[in-house]
């Protein structure tokens, strides 16, 4: 059996990473529009370099909690494919165990050249003046999606889901697209369906357990390897 796994914040913010909604949390500090998107960081690229500065901070000192570790375990154990799409920017995953992990929306950890698209590992703390490694161009930004612009690896994701038999939704509200998708698309193709998520956020999946990932996640997992 193949698995494909959709993660999103609800995985993570039981380690402390603060999610969109969280009442005085970093993203309610600042409108969208002014630190995630192309034309904010047009705007105000020092601004946009100290919200993710913060960011990065927060991801530092957070620790994979149990559901991160939960699935580690299944892709070491797991007889098939697993493959992880996050649409978190920490990451929990890789220090948690997991391999086969793609950031669909980029990742804090990572620095991109606006001006050659080179990438390369980030530093703590990033600014609008530093030059490339490779082109020299001050022209440094976070490797993050910004709204506006298009995910990453969405062809290994769609090739993924033409692949899985089993697609799985953990921590998320699936409501930003293509994301939000991805369950229609895994249904349309006769793919089972799960949800793990504080709450039912849509009736499209064919079974949707409610709670904690903490929770939830290792129960699941300890389920997928037993029945092997």
């Amino acid at each position: 059996m193949n698995i494909l796994i959709l993660t999103g914040a609800g995985i993570s913010a039981e380690s402390g990473i603060g999610t969109f909604r969280d009442a005085g949390g970093l993203w309610e500090q600042y409108p969208i529009e002014q630190v995630a998107t192309p034309e904010g960081f047009a705007a105000d690229p020092e601004l946009v370099h100290s919200f993710y500065n913060a960011r990065r901070a927060n991801a530092a000192v957070a620790a994979p909690n149990a559901a991160h570790k939960a699935l580690a375990k299944l892709e070491r154990e797991h007889a098939g494919d697993v493959l992880i799409v996050t649409q978190n920017v920490d990451d929990l995953h890789e220090r948690g165990g997991s391999q086969n992990i793609l950031h669909m929306h980029g990742a804090l950890n990572r620095a991109i050249c606006a001006a050659c698209n080179h990438r390369w590992p980030a530093p703590a703390e990033m600014y609008a003046n530093d030059p490339c490694p490779s082109c020299n161009a001050p022209a440094t930004r976070p490797d993050i999606v910004w709204f506006g612009e298009i995910p990453q690896g969405m062809d290994v994701i769609e090739a993924a889901l033409q692949n899985a038999d089993l697609f799985v939704s953990i921590g998320t509200s699936g409501t930003v697209y293509p994301a939000a998708g991805f369950v229609q698309s895994a249904r349309a193709m006769g793919v089972q369906t799960l949800e793990l998520n504080m709450e039912t956020s849509s009736g499209v999946f064919k079974e949707s357990r409610n709670g904690p990932a903490t929770e939830l996640v290792p129960v699941w997992v300890s389920e997928v390897l037993a029945g092997e």
